[in-house]
């Protein structure tokens, strides 16, 4: 016979899932979890209007191949292809700015691989309207836009979230999602481990006469990585590191002067330059959660692991979460566990952690080694990348790297 206060304590379940966090791995997980017959309410404070935006304001992604087929499997990238710029090659140079690059480079062709591009550029208006629309059609979500989360609590088998408007939400399992100031993370009492690194990333996109080919462009100077990214037709994204005193002056410049101290840095070889959409900041620093599941809780993204953008895997480590999340859950309940059990959480941050850990060391490292005009590193990473470029099965590695084909792949992210 059913335990009454066990039957009184479902009665009072709202939803399988709650979700905070409106940005793009939460509705990703919302609609990877609702697809598999879970109940979802995903909690976003910015309203939907907001979130639909139509202009181009220059913010754009790097999907890597595993990236695509998750959309894929969500049944999402078919409305994004159409805008989705394939990435067919990486080149990285190292340099000074008005010098031009080192002769020694590292060159990342995606006809190594037997799987296509290594990735997409898409830009972030595109990725959020097919989100939200997608959501909007799935009857198993529940978006509650212009709501933030006060308080929550776990009580026995549910987590509930109280929101500023005074309602509440009851579930089995609480979601983080809601970025590296993770209000979710901060009530759950998870700290975190971190560091700035003095850099702010300036982020625009740029118009040029000559063609790009899908080529995309690392030039490390002695403040930090040049990305030139591209997008489609005759367009580019720009994702300039550079020391916080340097990136203020130039989020404060006129376009104009802006072109001007971006023309020595970017080069002469797309032809004529100019700036299309908004310009923004972004502080970098590394910034790992200590643990990423507490009691009924999980974090995911950026709420889990923030790390430099040199190697443009932030939102494609939130999306390997999302999918390793999705599975570990869907096994959970097809063998008759609690989803939001201590046993179940555990095997999602056993699954993700060691990875994205490494991954914050990595950029970081690598971040430490080429942000410096130290003569003797210049020269250790300038053979380092002819060694690497010179050897087919390094470079092959990177690529698959790059791709995010390595590692142990969730189902989501397979063929």
């Amino acid at each position: 016979m059913d335990n009454p206060a066990q039957t009184r304590i479902l009665q009072r379940m709202d939803t399988d899932i709650i979700i905070v966090g409106g940005g793009l791995n939460g509705p990703a997980l919302a609609l990877a979890a609702s697809q598999a017959g879970f109940n979802v309410t995903i909690i976003d404070s910015l309203a939907v209007d907001r979130r639909k935006k139509p202009g181009f304001d220059g913010r754009s992604y790097a999907l890597a191949l595993t990236s695509t087929r998750l959309l894929q499997g969500i049944g999402l990238w078919d409305a994004i292809t159409k805008n989705a710029q394939p990435m067919l090659e990486i080149k990285v140079t190292d340099g000074r700015a008005g010098e031009g690059p080192s002769p020694w480079m590292m060159h990342f062709d995606h006809a190594e691989i037997e799987e296509g591009p290594m990735g997409y550029m898409v830009e972030d208006r595109h990725l959020r309207r097919t989100f939200l629309d997608a959501m909007a059609a799935e009857k198993r979500i529940t978006h509650l836009a212009k709501e933030t989360v006060v308080a929550q609590e776990v009580d026995g088998p549910h987590a509930t979230v109280t929101l500023g408007s005074g309602k509440q939400v009851t579930g089995r399992v609480l979601i983080g999602s809601d970025g590296r100031q993770s209000g979710t993370a901060s009530r759950a009492g998870i700290k975190r481990t971190g560091w700035g690194y003095g850099q702010t990333a300036v982020v625009c996109a740029v118009e040029h006469a000559n063609p790009h080919g899908g080529i995309a462009h690392q030039f490390f100077m002695p403040n930090g990585p040049l990305a030139i990214l591209p997008l489609t037709g005759n367009r580019s994204s720009i994702v300039w590191s550079e020391t916080d005193t340097r990136a203020t002056a130039l989020a404060a410049m006129n376009d104009a002067d802006f072109l001007s101290a971006l023309r020595p840095a970017f080069g002469s070889f797309l032809g004529e330059i100019d700036l299309t959409g908004a310009r923004f900041t972004y502080p970098l620093g590394l910034t790992l959660a200590n643990s990423f599941v507490a009691d009924r809780l999980a974090l995911i993204g950026d709420a889990a692991h923030g790390v430099h953008p040199i190697a443009g895997q932030g939102l494609n480590a939130g999306l390997r979460d999302v999918a390793a999340l999705a599975e570990v859950l869907c096994e959970a309940r097809a063998r008759g566990e609690d989803i939001g059990s201590a046993q179940t959480l555990a095997r999602y941050q056993q699954w993700r952690r060691f990875d994205t850990t490494t991954l914050a060391m990595a950029t970081d490292t690598f971040n430490r080694l080429f942000s410096n005009d130290n003569p003797l590193l210049r020269a250790a990473r300038d053979i380092g990348m002819g060694i690497v470029n010179a050897a087919p099965s390094l470079r092959r590695g990177f690529i698959r790297e790059a791709a995010g084909l390595t590692g142990d792949l969730p189902k989501l992210m397979q063929p």
